[in-house]
């Protein structure tokens, strides 16, 4: 019988092609078709998505994607492989990527792993927090394709690490680096979800998206799939090892789409509010992404930023995303290597 080999795969979100409105249009078009991410009826789905939304937002979506495009292209895509570069050169065994939309895909990704005779994969969602619309669909669209084009393959999933001790001290690290001495507050803004996703997830039928429920729940089954919990661990965790005051931390989500209601504080409603509290100096910090991207880069680097200086604000500093730093890369070669010895055991 023929040995386990195994490879890594790295999954993060993915990207458009170009910043032409027909590449944008052609990705938001796999994005928000899909049910993880706009949880409708096939039918109504389709109507909001090919009847409204691809009729009004590639162009200008286009035009954002535009104010963070690199030379060497889309900055998630060229951040996920430097990290696989990294990574390869601190571990024996074979790592690609693959991004949950457009290219390269997961599918790609597994096809290199398997052209390199690869038959265990560890398969690392680059999530911190698990939700529908992340670590779900990831897992989902793998075991998809797992099934249809690669049924010999086995894979193993590296579970959210919105709390692992190393997680924790690496992201600390990052924030401490960059974080002015002087503000007023530290701001963590992470990509929203509308209210109906946490229901969806919640096992334990416990969740009631308040403070005793939600953020303070000692329930393990509610815990392990609640979004808004594990945002706000991380973010508790983070305060605490950096020993900052809670009132110099704020918990708020971003990224809205259509009129549903949504995990609140609202990001946006939030950085118009704060300069008339007396919050002058703020620095924000995206930890639900691992990566800088169009989220991080243009809607709050850029978009969040001209939203506080016109409310009032003094100062406003982003905190970039762990990208390729070497404690990342290091925690990720941790978290591999600690899976495949889980698998041989």
């Amino acid at each position: 019988m023929q040995s386990p080999k195994k490879g890594i795969l790295l999954v993060n979100l993915g990207s458009p092609k170009s910043t032409s409105v027909k590449d944008v249009k052609e990705y938001l078009d796999e994005f928000l078709m899909d049910e993880k991410v706009i949880d409708y009826r096939w039918i109504f789905r389709a109507l909001l998505v090919k009847g409204i939304i691809l009729n009004i937002r590639p162009k200008k979506s286009a035009e954002a994607y535009k104010t963070v495009w690199t030379p060497e292209g889309s900055p998630l895509i060229v951040i996920t492989e430097k990290i696989q570069q990294k990574l390869q050169d601190r571990v024996s065994i074979p790592v690609e990527i693959g991004m949950r939309y457009a290219e390269p895909s997961i599918q790609t990704g597994l096809q290199k792993l398997v052209d390199k005779g690869v038959n265990e994969v560890i398969l690392f969602p680059l999530y911190p927090q698990y939700a529908m619309s992340t670590t779900e669909t990831v897992i989902e669209k793998a075991e998809e394709v797992r099934a249809k084009y690669f049924p010999h393959l086995t894979i193993d999933y590296v579970p959210p690490f919105y709390q692992e001790e190393k997680y924790i001290e690496c992201l600390s690290n990052s924030i401490e680096k960059n974080l002015p001495k002087d503000f007023d507050m530290l701001l963590f803004s992470y990509h929203g979800v509308p209210e109906r996703h946490l229901y969806k997830t919640d096992k334990s039928k416990t969740c009631k998206i308040d403070d005793t429920h939600c953020i303070h729940s000692n329930n393990a089954l509610h815990n392990t799939l609640c979004y808004r919990h594990q945002c706000y661990k991380t973010t508790e965790l983070v305060r605490k090892k950096l020993g900052l005051p809670e009132e110099k931390v704020m918990v708020t989500f971003q990224s809205r789409l259509g009129k549903d209601k949504w995990i609140e504080p609202y990001t946006d409603e939030t950085l118009e509010n704060l300069p008339k509290k007396g919050i002058k100096k703020l620095a924000v910090v995206c930890p639900a992404f691992v990566s800088d991207c169009l989220e991080t880069l243009e809607e709050i680097a850029v978009e969040g930023k001209e939203e506080f200086l016109e409310a009032g604000g003094a100062s406003f500093t982003y905190l970039p995303c762990l990208n390729d730093d070497d404690e990342w890369v290091e925690v990720l070669r941790t978290y591999s290597e600690n899976q495949v010895q889980n698998i041989a055991k």
